[in-house]
Parts: C-alpha cells; structure tokens; sequence
C-alpha cells in the first residue's frame, strides 16, 4: 500500500473513533499517536496532518458537504463514508500538491475496501461535484 494511502487509512481510523465517541478529532489522535511504537512510520506526518486539517476545517468541509451530498444529509451518511469525504474534501480545497483525481480516486478505492458496495459510486459523484466547485 502506498505510504499516502496509509497515512489516509490511519487518518480515517482517528476521525472515525472521534465521530463515534462524539471526541474532538486532535484529542483522539494525541491518544492514537502515543500507542504507535518507535520508530513511527513515515507517513504519520501525513496522516497527522489530515487530521488537524479536517479538524481545523471541519465547518466548511461538513458545510460543502452537505451542500453537494445529493438527497443525503451527513448524519444519515455511513460513517466511513462521511469521514472519507471529510479526507478528500480537505485536500481538495487545501492541499494543492495533491491533484483533484488522485484525492477522489484515494478515497473511492479506500471506500471500496471499507464501506458499503454503494460508497464508491456515492463519493466519487459528491466529490467530483465539489472538485468541480472548488475548480471555479
């Protein structure tokens, strides 16, 4: 697996234990990031850094969200799913090193390993929407 991919997957793990113990995400991933034995991974400065990117952001990312999330609002979205597009959605809209396809195509391809048979085809329309929005 891709050192990007991996930070995304362990980003995905600490937003996803915040969501559902209703913890703030920078709180979950001090405690995350003090189980992981030394030598920590590489990618871990990535993965930090999407947190505290999302967490940073997470009005505005949730907001688009639910402005282009067609017919679903993000409680009633799987978690998985809801905190996969929170992923994409920050490097969209912040991270200009990482291209508008490679976000899109990171989170549908973890979807597919993670979520529901229905999440790829779901995110990859949502967040080629607010691509599109973020591109004007």
């Amino acid at each position: 697996m891709p050192a990007r991919r991996k930070a995304r997957k362990r980003a995905l793990d600490v937003l996803f234990e915040a969501d559902l113990r209703d913890r703030p995400p920078v709180e979950v991933l001090a405690g995350y990031v003090e189980r992981i034995e030394k030598p920590r991974p590489d990618h871990l400065g990535y993965a930090v850094g999407l947190v505290e990117g999302v967490a940073g952001h997470l009005d505005r990312i949730d907001e688009l969200i639910s402005s282009y999330a067609e017919g679903w609002t993000l409680d009633r979205m799987p978690v998985v799913d809801r905190n996969l597009a929170r992923i994409a959605v920050y490097e969209l809209l912040y991270l200009d090193e990482i291209d508008d396809a490679v976000a899109i195509s990171e989170a549908v391809e973890l979807a597919r390993q993670m979520s529901t048979d229905d999440s790829p085809r779901f995110l990859n329309g949502l967040l080629g929407r607010i691509a599109e929005y973020a591109t004007r």
